[in-house]
């Protein structure tokens, strides 16, 4: 019997928790997108895009997903905003970066604070999960096309997906995930940062 409530006491209190990073460039949809999360997830009703204002400093979302506990830190994407997202690097296990498809003029910043990010030593083996957003609206480019205009080197050696979804919807936003939760699980990021905080793998 103890062996039986042991069991399941593991179950339910045990659970991995990850933390993910959502950042981007402003206006990208970040906080879209952690609100449409938490519907998805939670069955709580996130904010109504409407009523969601550029983020100065930080929002958080948690919720389960494929038996693990997944904790979102969205940062604000504003360039005098940027420096602080790398105080956030060494306890992510992944990042969600994400980028307005259908504003291309944009594509260069984008791309440069991505390229700075990946550079950045606290972020070494990070899964990263790219998110071409706003794919619902007219001119929104394919993640074919973002990865080309992309061009990035330096994932040459990092787990990395590009998926096309729409935050308003939720389009594509539960494969990026599940995606996502898998590579965590069986990333060498993850299992240092168990051992960094004195926790034995599952």
């Amino acid at each position: 019997m103890f062996s039986l409530f042991y069991g399941l006491w593991k179950y339910v209190f045990s659970k991995t928790e990850f933390h993910v990073l959502i950042l981007g460039i402003d206006k990208a949809g970040k906080t879209t997108l952690l609100e449409k999360l938490k519907s998805l997830y939670s069955n709580v009703e996130g904010l109504p895009p409407d009523r969601i204002v550029p983020t100065v400093g930080l929002n958080i979302g948690r919720v389960e997903a494929s038996n693990t506990k997944l904790v979102f830190w969205d940062l604000g994407g504003q360039s005098g905003l940027r420096p602080i997202w790398e105080k956030y690097f060494e306890e992510a296990h992944a990042v969600i970066y994400v980028i307005d498809a259908a504003s291309p003029s944009r594509f260069e910043d984008s791309k440069s604070a991505l390229e700075k990010l990946l550079r950045h030593e606290d972020l070494q083996g990070a899964p990263l999960l790219i998110v071409a957003n706003k794919q619902d609206l007219a001119g929104a480019v394919s993640v074919d096309e973002l990865s080309r205009y992309l061009d990035l080197k330096e994932l040459d050696e990092r787990q990395h997906m590009f998926e096309a979804v729409c935050a308003h919807d939720g389009r594509g936003v539960k494969q990026g995930i599940d995606w996502l939760v898998e590579v965590m699980q069986r990333s060498k990021r993850t299992e240092r940062l168990r051992i960094r905080a004195g926790v034995s793998g599952p």
